[in-house]
């Protein structure tokens, strides 16, 4: 076990220690301009998956999506469709008043 003498000139070691520490100097401005950087507004980053997608291309994207609707209204809509489903179904036996079914 130490002796008591041994530490109390340990502890006058450590503070004398103490004495011999200079004083940092420091910018005058270091608390500002430590502050800004913490708090600037950072730039708001774009999710790179859709960044592409911009408004001028969903704009596109919808018109050609509408004109292919329109276009696929007025072909169903055309009696040429309606007679071509008729002779297919008339074809492979289709129709209504075909034979009865096993599954009915």
């Amino acid at each position: 076990m130490k002796r008591p003498k041994d530490i109390n000139q340990k502890i006058e070691a450590t503070f004398d220690v103490l004495n011999t520490i200079d004083e940092v100097s420091v910018s005058p401005f270091f608390k500002d301009k430590t502050m800004q950087r913490l708090f600037s507004e950072k730039e708001e980053t774009v999710s790179a998956g859709f960044s592409w997608f911009t408004p001028k291309i969903q704009l596109v994207t919808l018109v050609c999506v509408l004109i292919i609707n329109v276009f696929g209204v007025y072909q169903m809509t055309k009696t040429e469709y309606d007679t071509n489903i008729s002779d297919f179904a008339t074809m492979y036996e289709l129709g209504e008043d075909s034979k009865a079914s096993l599954l009915n």
